[in-house]
């Protein structure tokens, strides 16, 4: 199935259901080809044929003895279908449309806890934390789930791409008296719930705890406190039932707000763009990782679940894909020890240009940005966070 050009799927019934086996994205086919042809062969397809399973292989641009060639069809999710035994009739298009239905994020598995933390972080700048942390929220929003992101980098690029600086100059400044700094440095005062505040670059909306280049001066008093980096920890306990998902957005570096963000959290996502630098980044990111499971000791938390690296700013380039790609996918595994994450979040232009959207206010313009999925609901860069939601949720409910 060839969904809308672009989401290439390949569905197989069993016994009253259609279940999905493989998923990638069409301009992804000629690299995936050697498991697509080992699903869908014309052996495989006679065994599905003579046995109980059955596949209905729809797409436009894979033509092969043996498979079924229709035009685009929308997307389905379950959908009955006939029998493709021997003395079937040929299936027709008509027998296979069905509206549109995006996949649903089943709900976390009772007694356990509700809420579930990932931290979105590597010590290298530059690799799309800001991106991943903001789509990735609207996806999980847009599936019904109450998603809050906190903001401890001080540099404040999440409280941007979320739209929260309205103001043009210091003096309209509205940040500066009630920030994730706050929420750091008082033990009793500034709960998260108040501090938190609802932000319309996506619809539904999330919350987010914006944060202050303030954070970046106010370190040094923050570090000798021993208590500092629990704060936050322990804040979130207070509002585990109000949220399903929260996001917390880290610094590029090796200091105390990434040491609280691993520390509060159940999971972490490593962004990488998989390139040398990156690379030899990650040996520093294992070391956080260790400390922080050190001090997760103290307030009874388990390790740091590790969600694993997420390719990310990927070149679209059809031979890096296919060559280039996989060789590096393979070097984080075999020499860092790290997982790669399934999806991967390819640079475009749609990503760029949605965060720097902007508004005209009393003949002002004022920064408007919004997620990749409100901007361009269809495009690629929407359909990877949507892929990226699904693999997430999968993996921590």
């Amino acid at each position: 199935m060839l969904t809308n050009g672009k989401d290439f799927r390949i569905l197989e019934r069993t016994a009253e259901e259609i279940e999905l086996v493989f998923q990638c994205r069409g301009i992804e086919i000629e690299a995936n080809l050697p498991e697509i042809k080992a699903i869908i062969g014309r052996e495989e397809i006679l065994q599905r044929r003579s046995g109980s399973l059955n596949s209905v292989i729809i797409s436009e641009i894979i033509s092969e003895p043996g498979l079924l060639v229709f035009p685009e069809t929308p997307a389905i999710d379950r959908l009955p279908i006939p029998s493709l035994d021997a003395t079937s009739e040929p299936i027709t298009n008509q027998q296979l449309i069905a509206p549109i239905v995006e996949p649903k994020l089943e709900p976390i598995s009772q007694g356990e806890p509700s809420m579930k933390t990932i931290a979105i972080y590597h010590n290298k700048g530059g690799v799309g934390k800001t991106t991943t942390v903001v789509n990735l929220a609207a996806a999980l929003s847009k599936q019904g789930k109450k998603v809050l992101i906190i903001d401890l980098d001080s540099q404040a690029n999440t409280t941007f791409a979320a739209g929260l600086v309205k103001f043009q100059d210091e003096d309209e400044d509205d940040i500066k008296d009630k920030n994730v700094l706050h929420v750091l440095t008082f033990e009793e005062l500034f709960s998260i719930k108040e501090v938190a505040r609802s932000t319309d670059f996506c619809d539904p909306v999330v919350n987010v705890v914006p944060s202050h280049i303030d954070l970046m001066s106010k370190e040094v008093e923050l570090t000798p406190l021993g208590y500092s980096q629990f704060i936050l920890n322990q804040k979130l306990k207070e509002v585990e039932t109000d949220y399903d998902v929260v996001i917390i957005d880290t610094p590029p570096s090796l200091n105390l707000y990434a040491s609280i963000a691993l520390i509060s959290a159940d999971y972490l996502i490593i962004p990488s763009d998989l390139k040398p630098f990156a690379n030899q980044g990650l040996n520093n990111v294992k070391g956080l990782i260790k400390k922080a499971n050190t001090s997760r000791k103290i307030v009874n938390k388990p390790p740091l679940e590790v969600l694993g690296v997420l390719a990310t700013k990927i070149s679209t380039n059809s031979k890096f894909r296919t060559s280039t790609l996989p060789r590096r996918v393979q070097l984080i595994e075999d020499k860092y020890g790290f997982e790669v994450m399934e999806s991967t979040i390819f640079e475009r232009e749609d990503l760029a240009k949605c965060a720097e959207l902007t508004e005209i206010i009393d003949d002002i313009e004022i920064p408007a940005p919004r997620s990749v999925l409100d901007f361009k609901p269809e495009s690629d860069a929407a359909q990877e966070f949507k892929t990226l939601a699904l693999e997430v949720w999968r993996k921590i409910k």
